[in-house]
């Protein structure tokens, strides 16, 4: 019986151990979605960016996407982003989709303009830079290599 108890006791304490490192990695994992104020941006391609994917300044999760729709009359992605409120945007912000890497996630990367006036809640960010995939920097190194211009 006293051995049972004692692995019952190791069980538990390797359990709790588990417990504690899931709780610390989604506290560190910037993982949680994030609420705040909202500001849109219109994209031509946006390269399987989903609803919940982060948005980042200097690879720190700011926000959150919060919904993709398709403009009816200009058929571009209107993205929505959901801004931490301690993160106030100069309204001449840049986004652009990124990617974690080759395979990774995408997010949106923002980078703050210098303007001192401040983007409101439902702002838009004008300057977007779309998604390139890896098969269009493919093509577009092989078409340089062969003596061709770069597209447009």
């Amino acid at each position: 019986m006293g051995r049972n108890a004692i692995e019952t006791i190791l069980g538990a304490a390797v359990l709790l151990v588990a417990g504690l490192f899931v709780y610390f990695a989604y506290n560190t994992a910037q993982i949680k979605d994030v609420t705040g104020y909202e500001v849109s941006a219109r994209f031509f391609k946006v390269g399987g960016l989903a609803k919940g994917s982060g948005v980042r300044i200097s690879g720190i999760k700011v926000g959150s996407v919060t919904q993709s729709s398709l403009d009816p009359v200009t058929f571009d992605a209107v993205i929505t982003m959901s801004i931490s409120p301690d993160v106030k945007l100069p309204v001449d912000t840049t986004a652009s989709i990124a990617s974690s890497g080759m395979l990774g996630d995408k997010y949106v990367m923002l980078v703050p303009g210098s303007d001192t006036a401040r983007m409101a809640t439902g702002g838009l960010i004008a300057d977007t830079k779309d998604f390139r995939s890896l098969e269009d920097q493919v093509g577009e190194i092989i078409f340089l290599a062969t003596g061709g211009d770069a597209p447009p």
